[in-house]
C-alpha cells in the first residue's frame, strides 16, 4: 500500500515526553471537553443505579436462555418464553444478549427478536436501560439469511488491497445494523503465524504491517467516525492476546511468547486499531506465559490500560470464566474465577448460559472481594458504549429503512473480493488459462467441488459452517459455475473422492479440475493432528499422475494443508483461502482467463510438517556446510502469486545513500507488463537490518503497492520511509532504532543505505 506506515507501540514515556507544556491545540481542548461531559454522564448514570443494575450490565447471557427449548435445542421456529424474558432481563437485569439461536434468522425473526427485547428491557426494567446485542459478523452479516458474504479475513488478506477490507466492513457494518445489532465481533487482530491453528482463516495473515493495515481498514469500514450511525456497529478487537500463538498449534492452548516478541509481533495490530477507536476488545480464551489471560491483570490492565490506553468495554470470550476452575485451574470454583476475573479488568461477562452469574458476582461484592469501585469502571464503560452507539437514543434503527440489504454492487463487491483473492501457485507450460474454443470437455471432481459451505467455512449460517440447508439460494457451487461456463453436458462431474470412476472419465475429456482442500470448521472442532491434505485427497491427485492432459488442483482451504509429496502432478495449482460464497464464478472465469489472477499469499506455505517457518525469520536460510539442510525452503513463499501476464522490474532507486534519524528515504521501482493483457501486481518492499543487537530478520515488509497495469504499460512505484520503518524490540525490551547499513529488496533487486 502506498506510503502505509505500521503504527508501532510507543511507550507512555515517550508519549509524556512529546507533549508541550506550553502549546494546547484547540482540536485537543474540544476532545478534553468531550471526555469530561461523558465521563459526567456515566457518573451521573452510575449514581441512579443499584449493585444489581450495575452487575446485570457486566452481564452477556446467550440468546438461547431467552427462547421456548434448552441451549443448544431450541424450539423451532424460534419463540420467546415469557418466563425466562421476565427472569433474566427484569429480574436479573441482564444488559447484553449475544448470539443467534441454532442458526441465521432473515431480518424478519430479528426485527422480532430485537424489538421484543429493546422494548421489553426499556418498559419493565426499572432502569429502562436497553439491551447491548452482540453478534459474530466475521465475513459479513453471516448469521443473517441472504446477507452478502464476503471472503474470509484470510482471503481478504490475499488480494493484499485493504480497499476490499474497508468496503466490505462497510457493507457488513449497514446490515447488521439492518438487522437491529449494533455489535459486531470482529475482526481478529491475532496474526497467523502458526498454519496449524483452526483460526488461520479469521486472521490477515503472518505479517505485522499487511495484518494490521487490513485490520485498520476493515474497523474504519464497519465501524466509521460515527459509531451510533444507522450504517456503523461497533467493532470488537480480538483476542487479546497471544491467542494464535500456541504452543500446539491447536485451539486454545497454552502461549509462551518473550516479551521481546510479544511486543514487535502481536500488540502492533492492537495499538494500531486502539490508536483508531475500536470499541470493544475480546480478551484471549488461552493462557500467555503460564497465566490464564482472563485473570492476567498485567495483560488487562498495565499493558491494555496503562501502556495501550484503551479505555473501551473488555469483554470475554465464551464461556471463558469457567475455564479459570474447570481447566487452567487457577481458581477453586465458578465464584473464585468471577472473582478473578473481574478483578483482573474483565469488564463484561460472556456466561453465556449460566444465569447463576450475577448472584454470585454481588456475593463477591458483598464480601468485599471485588470493590465496588471495579463494578462501577466496569458497568460504567458499557454504559458509556451503549451511549456511544446512541441506543439510549434509539435502541434499533426502523428497518425498513434499509433498502441496499444485499444489493447488486454488495454481491458485486463480494465477486472482486473472491477475484483478486484467489492466488495461482503454479502454471506449468502457462497451461491456464484454458482455450475454451479447445476444450470440449471437463473433467470436475474431489470433495469440494459441489458445495457451497466449502467456499464460506466456518461462521457460515451457523457456527460451523457445516450446514447446506442455511445456504444463501441461487448462489453457485464451483461445479455449477463451471456448468454454466460450459454447459452441462460438457462438464463430467465425479462426486467426492471417487478415484477410479474419476481417473475412468478423464479418459474422454480435455482437461481435469480436482477441487479439494478442507470442509468447514472453526475454534476447538477445527483441530487436527496432521497438517498434510488428507490421504485420500493425495491419492486423487496421484491417480493422475501420468495424465497426458491439463491437470488443474484448486484448494479451498483454511489454512495451507501440504500437498508435497504431490506438488509436481498437477500442471497448475490455485487456492482460495474460504473466498465466499460469490467466488465460484471468480475460480470459473480465473480458469478461462475471463479474469486475470493478482492474489498473493499472506502466509509462508509449508513444505513440510516440520519446518513451519514464517518469512521474517531469524536468518534460518543462511548455508552452512555441517547445516544446510536448515535452509528456509517452503513450498511457496509469503508474497507468491502469479499472474497470466508478466511483469518486469527495474531500475531500483533510494533517493540517498544515507538517512539520518529524522529524515526520509524515498524509494522507487519501474514495473512494466510486458504480455499481452492488463494485470494488477503487489509491489512488495523489503527491508534488511544487516547488523543489530539482536539477530535481525532475514527481511520485513516495510510497504506495498497493488497496481493495475494494462498490456506494454510502464509505471513507477514510489515510496517513503523514514527511521519509524527501521525500529525492533531490543535487548532491553523497548522499541529502537539502530544505526547501521540496510538492505532494500523489491522483486530480486537489491540496494542499500546507511542510517546515520
Amino acid at each position: 500500500m502506498k506510503n502505509s506506515k505500521l503504527i508501532l507501540l510507543i511507550t507512555l514515556p515517550f508519549l509524556l515526553a512529546m507533549c508541550s507544556k506550553s502549546v494546547v491545540s484547540v482540536p485537543v481542548m474540544e476532545e478534553k471537553t468531550e471526555m469530561i461531559k461523558e465521563k459526567s454522564w456515566v457518573e451521573e448514570k452510575l449514581s441512579t443505579l443499584s449493585l444489581e443494575d450495575k452487575i446485570g450490565e457486566m452481564t452477556q447471557l446467550s440468546l438461547d436462555l431467552l427462547a421456548v427449548g434448552q441451549p443448544y435445542n431450541l424450539q423451532e421456529p424460534f419463540t420467546f418464553d415469557p418466563e425466562k424474558l421476565e427472569n433474566i432481563l427484569v429480574d436479573k437485569k441482564v444488559g447484553s444478549i449475544l448470539n443467534c439461536g441454532m442458526h441465521a434468522n432473515d431480518r424478519e425473526t430479528w426485527k422480532t427478536i430485537i424489538t421484543t427485547i429493546q422494548e421489553y428491557a426499556m418498559e419493565k426494567k426499572e432502569s429502562g436501560i436497553p439491551v447491548l446485542f452482540g453478534i459474530d459478523a466475521i465475513h459479513g452479516a453471516n448469521y443473517t439469511l441472504e446477507s452478502t458474504l464476503f471472503p474470509q479475513a484470510l482471503a481478504t488478506a490475499s488480494t493484499w488491497d485493504p480497499t476490499f477490507a474497508r468496503k466490505c466492513g462497510e457493507v457488513t457494518g449497514y446490515e447488521v445494523r439492518a438487522s437491529g445489532i449494533p455489535w459486531s465481533f470482529s475482526p481478529v487482530l491475532d496474526l497467523g503465524r502458526d498454519p496449524r491453528w483452526p483460526r488461520m482463516w479469521e486472521t490477515y495473515g503472518e505479517d505485522v504491517l499487511l495484518g494490521t493495515e487490513m485490520g485498520l481498514a476493515y474497523i474504519d469500514g464497519i465501524q466509521g467516525d460515527d459509531v451510533s450511525a444507522p450504517n456503523k456497529v461497533a467493532c470488537t478487537m480480538k483476542h487479546f492476546l497471544g491467542y494464535s500463538v500456541t504452543l500446539r498449534g491447536k485451539d486454545r492452548m497454552p502461549a509462551w511468547i518473550p516479551e521481546r516478541q510479544l511486543k514487535e509481533y502481536v500488540v502492533p495490530p492492537f495499538k494500531a486499531a486502539i490508536d483508531a477507536g475500536a470499541n470493544s476488545v475480546m480478551i484471549c480464551s488461552g493462557e500467555l506465559n503460564g497465566i490464564p489471560v482472563h485473570a492476567d491483570e498485567g495483560i488487562l490492565k498495565v499493558l491494555l490500560r496503562d501502556e495501550l490506553g484503551f479505555e473501551g468495554v473488555a469483554v470475554s470470550d465464551w464461556a471463558d470464566i469457567p475455564y479459570l476452575y474447570e481447566r487452567h485451574r487457577t481458581a477453586v470454583d465458578f465464584k473464585d474465577a468471577i472473582g478473578q476475573a473481574i478483578n483482573a479488568g474483565i469488564d463484561m461477562v460472556m456466561v453465556p448460559i449460566d444465569a447463576n452469574f450475577t448472584t454470585l458476582l454481588k456475593e463477591l461484592v458483598d464480601e468485599g472481594v471485588v470493590p465496588m469501585s471495579r463494578i462501577d469502571e466496569a458497568a460504567g464503560r458499557v454504559l458509556k458504549m451503549k451511549k456511544e452507539l446512541g441506543l439510549f437514543d434509539q435502541a434499533y434503527y426502523d428497518f425498513d429503512n434499509y433498502d441496499n440489504f444485499a444489493s447488486d454492487e454488495s454481491i458485486q463487491l463480494s465477486y472482486e473480493a473472491a477475484k483478486e483473492s484467489i492466488v495461482l501457485l503454479e502454471n506449468r507450460e502457462n497451461v491456464l488459462p484454458l482455450d475454451r474454443a479447445a476444450t470440449g470437455k471437463i473433467l470436475v471432481a474431489g470433495d469440494n467441488a459441489n458445495t457451497l459451505t466449502c467456499l464460506n467455512g466456518g461462521w457460515g449460517r451457523t457456527w460451523q459452517g457445516t450446514d447446506p440447508q442455511w445456504d444463501t439460494k441461487g448462489k453457485q457451487t464451483i461445479l455449477e459455475a463451471l456448468q454454466t461456463e460450459m454447459s452441462e453436458e460438457n462438464v463430467i462431474y465425479k462426486a467426492g473422492n471417487e478415484i477410479a470412476g474419476a481417473k475412468s472419465a478423464a479418459a474422454n475429456v480435455d482437461a481435469v479440475v480436482l477441487v479439494l482442500g478442507e470442509t468447514p470448521y472453526t475454534e476447538k472442532p477445527g483441530d487436527i493432528d496432521d497438517l498434510n491434505l488428507p490421504q485420500d485427497q493425495l491419492d486423487m491427485i496421484k491417480a493422475f499422475r501420468d495424465s497426458d492432459i491439463p491437470v488443474i488442483l484448486v484448494l479451498i482451504e483454511g489454512r495451507p494443508r501440504l500437498i508435497n509429496e504431490v506438488v509436481e502432478i498437477p500442471d497448475a495449482i490455485m487456492v482460495g483461502f474460504l473466498p465466499g460464497e460469490e467466488a465460484a464464478r471468480a475460480i470459473s472465469n480465473i480458469l478461462f482467463g475471463k479474469e486475470n489472477p493478482s492474489g498473493k499469499l499472506p502466509i509462508t506455505y509449508p513444505k513440510f510438517p516440520n519446518d513451519l517457518v514464517t518469512y521474517d525469520h531469524k536468518g534460518t536460510d543462511l548455508a552452512h556446510r555441517d547445516f544446510s539442510m536448515n535452509g528456509f525452503n517452503p513450498q511457496w513463499e509469503f508474497g507468491h502469486g502469479l499472474s497470466y501476464t508478466n511483469f518486469d522490474y527495474s531500475d531500483l532507486k533510494i533517493s540517498a545513500d544515507t538517512m539520518n534519524m529524522r529524515g526520509t528515504l524515498d524509494i522507487s521501482v519501474t514495473v512494466k507488463n510486458t504480455g499481452d493483457r492488463t494485470g494488477k501486481e503487489v509491489v512488495q518492499l523489503y527491508i534488511t537490518d544487516k547488523v543489530a543487537s539482536i539477530t535481525p530478520s532475514v527481511k520485513r515488509l516495510r510497504d506495498f503497492d497493488k497496481v493495475e497495469i494494462a498490456a506494454g504499460e510502464m509505471k513507477t512505484i514510489s515510496f517513503t520511509i523514514s527511521a519509524d520503518d527501521l525500529k525492533f524490540v531490543g535487548r532491553d525490551n523497548e522499541w529502537v532504532t539502530e544505526p547501521g547499513e540496510f538492505g532494500v529488496t523489491i522483486n530480486g533487486l537489491e540496494s542499500n543505505f546507511v542510517l546515520k
